[in-house]
């Protein structure tokens, strides 16, 4: 039996297709995260539910910009050509230190210097950057999944592609 290789496994031969896709999961991703960890944010007791969903949806939408400028720089300074076929892992990885280096900033800006929001006491919160684990992982997580998705990268999928060739 020939093992497919992991990376050959259903990758969009259109960067196009790959980057929608990608912008699409994150989207989804982000407005589902957004709600899911509204509870960790002062305004969960201080709002109205009104409020709430506004702040969730408003935040979704600026997490859909930082995605489209974080994934677009990281394929203008590490993208080849041929993405997404390759350079995959490199414009991976630059996408996820752009948004955690935008979200570290951006945490710091609007909770210390602008006080536009606040932690609740039950956020759990990184030393040293004083910012919410919370949206850290929201910017790990989900770019790891989108582009997992985007680019066919399935654990699963491999194993079904390898029955269906051996």
């Amino acid at each position: 039996m020939t093992a497919v290789p992991f990376t050959h496994v259903a990758v969009p031969r259109n960067w196009l297709t790959a980057l929608r896709r990608y912008l699409a999961f994150s989207a989804v991703a982000h407005l589902f995260w957004e709600f899911a960890h509204m509870p960790l944010y002062a305004i969960w007791l201080t709002g109205t539910p009104g409020e709430i969903v506004f702040a969730a949806v408003h935040c979704t939408g600026g997490d859909i910009l930082i995605t489209l400028s974080t994934f677009l720089l990281a394929l203008l300074l590490f993208g080849k050509p041929m993405w997404p076929q390759t350079q995959g892992p490199r414009v991976l990885l630059a996408a996820l230190i752009f948004g955690v280096g935008y979200t570290i900033f951006s945490e710091w800006l609007n909770i210390e210097i602008r006080e536009a929001w606040a932690y609740r006491d039950i956020m759990p919160v990184i030393p040293v950057i004083d910012a919410g684990l919370s949206p850290i992982l929201q910017w790990v997580v989900i770019p790891i999944a989108a582009y997992s998705y985007a680019l066919g990268w399935w654990p699963w999928r491999q194993k079904t592609e390898e029955a269906a060739y051996g």
